[in-house]
């Protein structure tokens, strides 16, 4: 199965680490980078919005997609949290193995 990159924003940096933390520790990820600062801007209930929020970069393989879906939507604190899942289509494939070992099938 390929890998799969998985997007998600999340207000706060602590937040981002708790969440990241526990992927990696549940092996629903191999890795989590967190980019500490995005300025989002979106449309919420009828009004446009600006905040301050970090995005993990969560890198998986394709076989936990629906099991890391279902755990972000149980541990984020948003009551829409953006989930946006990348098909990896190449790479390093020393790199690409060691996301497939690391990542509980």
């Amino acid at each position: 199965m390929p890998a799969i990159l998985v997007l998600t924003t999340i207000s706060g940096l602590e937040s981002g680490k708790k969440l990241a933390k526990t992927l990696v520790e549940e092996r629903l990820a191999a890795c989590v980078n967190i980019v500490p600062y995005v300025k989002s801007t979106y449309r919420w209930e009828g009004k446009v919005v600006e905040d301050d929020e970090s995005l993990l970069v969560i890198k998986t393989d394709s076989s936990v997609k629906d099991k890391i879906i279902k755990r972000i939507k149980e541990l984020h604190p948003y009551e829409l949290p953006e989930i946006i899942t990348l098909d990896v289509t190449g790479g390093l494939e020393n790199y690409l193995n060691w996301i497939k070992d690391s990542v509980q099938q």
